[in-house]
């Protein structure tokens, strides 16, 4: 059977000062209707009904997660006592389903990215299924790279060489690269064997705790333990069981801890558009279409701009904002703060966020 586990516990300090510790930007809404953990939900609804997602949070967000998907089990929200990164939230939640279901196939996706075309995501991801049921893989979505990203991590795949499973097809995955220069992302784009690491996965839950077991120890002896409780309980999660294994583990991503020591990994390029939503200006880049003349998107009823182009507000308040001559300037207005950053540096938004841990400042995080 197949299961979804969906990763909720980020914190989106990128896009602050709308998303904050209370409401982070995966419980937020941005240019649609649903916020972003709904769309994620929604998205994968044609094939994996709520009984059998799962979603990874904060504990402190487990309300919301049971306001925002109301027909998600409870049993089925697991609430992270502590920030341990990716490896550990899904080592945890692979013991769960595999207690439920030895022979699980489990597709792993954050709750935060942007997916148009979802007819196409949807037979990606069923590729996948097929390919990790067949033949036993890691499998990860690649996109395909339209420009020379640097704020995403990238994949070397072995164009030479294919995975194939009746018509499925996938590549061999040589590197997995981190977030390059420019001119490193150049070179990335111009080789032609290079796709963008979505943070997706795909995998029987059987094959990925073998691969926990030989490459992180220390995190196998706590899913262990944290198994020997699900099986001593009857398959009921104990929150101490959940805050005591946590709190033993190293903080590691999936990438780094398992992804780039296997050696039975493969990659699906995407059929999909797809953007992480990294910063206010991929937000921007999104809603291009719906920008005037001079490249602005105004989404606001108070907003005036002056000779002044490819600018982006997103304001609530009933105040007037006024731009005069501007460039590529965004505005994000709150009930009770204000940012004004350049678009295209708006990555480090986070480094005001990280800035607010002061007394002075912490009513702002």
């Amino acid at each position: 059977m197949v299961y979804a586990l969906i990763m909720a516990g980020g914190i989106g300090s990128r896009f602050w000062p709308k998303s904050r510790i209370a409401r982070p930007k995966q419980f937020l809404t941005f240019f649609e209707e649903k916020t972003l953990l709904q769309k994620t939900i929604d998205r994968i609804r044609p094939i994996i009904p709520p009984e059998r997602i799962l979603v990874s949070t904060n504990s402190d967000y487990i309300s919301l997660v049971r306001e925002q998907v109301p027909d998600l089990p409870v049993e089925n929200i697991i609430g992270e006592p502590v920030a341990r990164n990716t490896a550990p939230c899904i080592g945890f939640a692979s013991a769960l389903l595999h207690h439920r279901d030895p022979d699980s196939t489990m597709i792993v996706l954050p709750s935060d990215h942007f997916i148009r075309n979802d007819d196409a995501f949807l037979r990606d991801l069923e590729t996948c299924v097929r390919l990790t049921e067949n033949d036993g893989k890691l499998v990860t979505i690649g996109i395909t790279p339209t420009r020379p990203e640097t704020g995403y991590g990238y994949i070397q795949f072995n164009d030479e060489q294919q995975v194939t499973s009746g018509d499925d097809i996938a590549y061999p995955v040589k590197t997995f690269a981190e977030k390059p220069d420019v001119q490193t992302a150049l070179k990335f784009l111009q080789s032609g064997d290079f796709l963008w690491n979505s943070g997706m996965f795909i995998w029987k839950t059987q094959a990925i705790l073998n691969e926990i077991e030989e490459h992180l120890p220390v995190l196998h002896h706590q899913v262990q333990v944290f198994s020997d409780d699900l099986k001593k309980n009857k398959g009921v999660m104990r929150q101490e069981t959940l805050e005591s294994v946590y709190s033993a583990s190293f903080s590691v991503s999936i990438d780094y801890g398992i992804m780039e020591k296997s050696g039975n990994v493969v990659v699906v390029p995407s059929h999909f558009e797809w953007s992480d939503l990294g910063s206010w200006m991929a937000i921007y880049e999104l809603q291009s279409e719906e920008s005037d003349d001079t490249g602005n998107i105004l989404q606001s009823g108070n907003a005036l701009v002056v000779q002044s182009q490819n600018c982006y507000v997103d304001s609530q308040s009933p105040r007037l904002i006024t731009l005069v001559g501007l460039q590529g300037i965004g505005v994000i207005e709150t009930k009770d703060a204000l940012l004004i950053c350049k678009l295209d540096e708006s990555q480090h938004v986070k480094e005001v966020y990280d800035q607010l841990k002061g007394d002075d400042f912490r009513s702002y995080r």
